[in-house]
């Protein structure tokens, strides 16, 4: 249990480091004050620019595949390895606190972003084909709809039906992906509310219709 739970903390330290946040008290900047709010990668791209944007986006995608790479088989001082515990469960484990993490940061009031890019980089670490599904669903959902918030939460949802289909056995994996579609879902609830409600922004320079918006 010591190894478990030192290494899930150290997870959702890493979790911690949002790049928008960071590189922004650089800047001297605070993202959350602008724009939509969040701490995300989208919100640092349409506030700061394209360099901070994709900057931030690799620090965030970084953090989620590092924590899934180097944790579980990594030896700590004073800490070890646990026999006892599943190397992939372990994975999966610091996979999601990492994601946790990044969405409710301690250093930073718990105000992070939605967990989409760090998602990105679990799953790379975790099961490298199941990216192509991920992303490619994401693309698609943004240009037919250029909701940004919908395609992340439908990408979630597509990550789940690919695991069904290629992985159908793979009962840990599968209830990591489902976990982090229902969360992922969460975190977007406020832009479900915005949908609803007609007021939430779209990417235009992607959306296939926007020369039928009114």
């Amino acid at each position: 249990m010591l190894e478990l739970g030192v290494k899930l903390l150290i997870a959702y330290l890493l979790g911690t480091l949002l790049g928008s946040l960071i590189l922004g008290r650089v800047r001297g900047v605070d993202i959350r004050s602008m724009g939509s709010g969040n701490a995300g990668a989208t919100n640092a791209l349409r506030t700061q620019g394209k360099l901070f944007g994709f900057l931030v986006l690799v620090v965030d995608i970084a953090k989620g595949a590092f924590a899934v790479w180097w944790l579980p088989t990594t030896v700590l001082p004073g800490v070890g390895i646990d026999p006892d515990l599943p190397r992939d469960w372990l994975a999966l484990a610091c996979g999601f606190a990492v994601i946790v993490g990044h969405v409710y940061p301690v250093w930073f009031s718990f105000r992070g972003g939605k967990g989409a890019a760090t998602v990105v980089g679990v799953i790379a670490a975790l099961d490298l084909p199941l990216l192509l599904p991920l992303v490619l669903s994401w693309f698609v959902v943004l240009l037919l709809t250029g909701y940004v918030g919908l395609a992340t939460m439908l990408a979630g949802v597509a990550l789940v039906i690919a695991v069904l289909l290629l992985e159908p056995h793979n009962i840990p994996l599968l209830s990591f992906c489902a976990a982090v579609a229902a969360f992922v879902i969460y975190t977007h609830r406020g832009n479900i509310a915005r949908m609803r409600a007609g007021q939430e922004s779209r990417v235009r320079r992607l959306w296939l219709f926007r020369s039928r918006a009114a």
